[in-house]
């Protein structure tokens, strides 16, 4: 096989080079298709929103102090956050399954 084939048919690197892109791919998918996802995803916006303090806990350093009503959004952001990347990580299994076959088909092992 040439190089050019090699690179064609190492499908594991080909779809780790582009894994950030099929990650966000997924995401933005399921933002148009799945209504339960959507909802948190605008739940997690408005939180962001209304409690600035969010995301200086979630991507600053130092320390902070929240109130008892931050410390509940914060709580209630990280959840739904945690919620929305179990949905996400069931997406992209259940679509390598289906890649996968299509993939087999196309090239004549199934």
């Amino acid at each position: 096989m040439g190089a050019g084939l090699d690179s064609y048919y190492n499908l594991a690197e080909r779809i780790g080079d582009a894994f950030t892109e099929i990650d966000s791919d997924a995401c933005t998918d399921l933002r148009h298709t799945d209504g339960g996802y959507m909802e948190m995803w605008r739940e997690a916006i408005k939180l962001q929103e209304g409690f600035p303090v969010i995301a200086t806990a979630t991507e600053g350093d130092g320390a902070i102090s929240l109130s008892a009503e931050e410390h509940k959004a914060l709580v209630r952001y990280l959840r739904l956050k945690n919620d929305m990347e179990e949905t996400e990580r069931k997406h992209i299994y259940f679509r390598g399954h289906t890649d996968n076959y299509a993939y087999l088909k196309k090239i004549g092992a199934i």
